[in-house]
């Protein structure tokens, strides 16, 4: 059955669809459900238990005549948690919406990574002389390189090592020299500078379009820069310390207020507050650190497609436009890299 119209013309605005745009993956309303709060379940699905085994544990109390239940009568007692309950609110949104712009943050650098790469790549194609076809080749293999900056930035930030898709980027002695270093994107970054240094110095690039690209060099490593900023300093821990603590005080006090109203209902109405309040406290957890593996974290393989797909199509596309595009009948031997002495190829 056809959908209307005015159905399919908001599909794209959907949920669905913005997570497919996002990470690139077609999930159903289930799947992307269980996808985004899988990560988050599995940690605190204990403690909501706990907490649920808890209120029925004041209920059967409760039910015993044992004095657990906080007077009616007291107002003042009543404001107390009520004063409780703002503080412990106010902390959890600060915590949310501190988390949120560390992930934003981050989210900006990563989009300013993919506009420095096609600012760079395009520069070095367009402004940097050829002179012989070797010339284009090791050329290509430069615009190479911003690509695997980024691969190597991504893999940097997760401390995972450099896989198959940096080796795919470069040749075979650059790889084993990168996986010896302490910082692969900050070598690849060098490389690419002295790149340009070289063009220069064979008057290939002019002083002006030298410090033009070597901006965006610089750039590349800002950003870099700005990254490990937000892995290598969390939140302080004292605001992780105590919202935890308050919120496990929380959970103690709020079967003791509700008991005497609620009676059965007091478990299940534990579960599901706590259940919310954890909920958020993970979420925050979660995405301050947003360079991770984890489902709700920046969508990095995308982004480092996107810009091998900009740099294969700039490649492809712009090669028909320049005076060394056709191949000749028998191909010209493989440039020799004046960094490592090796093919580039």
């Amino acid at each position: 059955m056809k959908l209307p119209n005015y159905f399919q013309n908001n599909s794209k605005n959907s949920l669905i669809e913005k997570y497919h745009l996002y990470k690139g993956e077609k999930l159903n309303w289930l799947q992307l459900t269980l996808r985004l709060e899988s990560s988050i379940i599995a940690i605190i699905l204990p403690w909501v238990i706990v907490c649920a085994l808890y209120g029925f544990l004041i209920l059967f109390l409760y039910y015993l005549k044992f004095p657990v239940a906080f007077s009616n009568s007291s107002s003042i007692l009543t404001n107390a948690v009520l004063s409780f309950n703002i503080g412990f609110t106010l902390l959890l949104v600060f915590r949310t919406n501190t988390a949120h712009q560390r992930f934003w943050e981050g989210r900006q650098l990563w989009g300013g990574l993919v506009n420095t790469a096609r600012n760079l790549t395009r520069g070095i194609w367009i402004i940097v002389k050829e002179k012989t076809p070797q010339d284009r080749l090791e050329k290509e293999a430069m615009l190479r390189l911003v690509t695997a900056f980024a691969v190597a930035m991504k893999l940097h930030l997760r401390s995972v090592p450099l896989d198959i898709q940096v080796a795919s980027l470069m040749s075979e002695k650059q790889y084993l020299q990168l996986k010896d270093t302490n910082h692969p994107p900050l070598q690849i970054a060098y490389w690419i500078g002295d790149y340009l240094q070289y063009q220069h110095n064979v008057n290939c690039l002019n002083v002006y379009q030298l410090t033009t690209l070597h901006n965006c060099v610089d750039d590349l490593v800002d950003i870099l820069g700005g990254c490990e900023r937000i892995l290598k300093t969390p939140l302080p821990l004292i605001y992780t310390i105590k919202l935890r603590q308050l919120l496990l005080l929380f959970c103690l006090i709020l079967p003791l207020e509700i008991v005497s109203v609620l009676n059965w209902w007091t478990g299940i109405i534990m579960a599901f507050v706590s259940f919310t309040l954890l909920s958020i406290e993970q979420m925050g957890s979660e995405i301050e650190e947003p360079f991770g593996f984890d489902p709700n974290d920046l969508p990095l393989n995308a982004i480092c497609n996107t810009i091998s797909n900009n740099v294969e199509e700039l490649i492809r596309v712009a090669s028909g436009n320049r005076p060394f595009a056709k191949v000749p009948n028998t191909p010209p031997p493989a440039p020799k890299s004046r960094l490592l002495g090796e093919n580039l190829t």
